[in-house]
């Protein structure tokens, strides 16, 4: 309330002019000290403590606890997540036949052959074979052995042949 009685005397204390300067528009100066709540200025308020930078031991004060933050969230979030990307990239290199694995499409197959490092051959049906990208596989559900390539073998002979047959004598030689 004693704002608006201060502020009402003020204007009406000030004279009123006669004729108002219509080309130069006023510019209210600044006060040279602040104004408390009653609207006079106060006397020696000091001018420069604004004008000071804050002292080394604030600004460190001020710093710890961002940096404090920053090294939580490197823990707990960063840290972590880089760690997984890191085994993932790794199990989608390491993807070898004879592994089940799902891709981002839905389809689960067997991988059947390692095309190159961008590509794998999956079985998803019998006698049904896709070319899939590596980068498709969602998650690898199970590490198969891989599968063993059997050599061609050369034909075996029956089992009753199998025995070294026994020398028998000719007729008429005597020995």
């Amino acid at each position: 309330m004693n704002l608006i009685t201060d502020a009402m005397a003020q204007t009406a204390e000030q004279p009123a002019a006669t004729a108002p300067a219509p080309a130069a528009p006023s510019i209210p100066a600044p006060p040279s000290a602040p104004a408390t709540q009653t609207g006079t200025v106060a006397s020696g308020a000091p001018q420069d403590a604004a004008a000071q930078p804050p002292a080394l031991s604030d600004l460190f004060a001020q710093l710890v606890p961002v940096f404090v933050v920053m090294g939580i969230v490197y823990i707990l979030v960063i840290r972590p997540r880089a760690r997984r990307e890191k085994a993932e990239l790794e199990a989608l290199r390491n993807v070898r036949r004879g592994d089940v694995v799902a891709t981002t499409g839905g389809i689960v197959g067997k991988v059947t052959k390692a095309i190159n490092d961008v590509e794998v051959e999956l079985e998803i049906a019998p006698n049904t074979r896709i070319h899939l990208l590596r980068a498709a596989i969602a998650e690898v559900r199970s590490r198969g052995e891989p599968v063993k390539e059997t050599p061609v073998a050369p034909a075996t002979k029956p089992a009753n042949e199998s025995k070294a047959p026994s020398k028998k004598p000719t007729s008429g030689a005597k020995s």
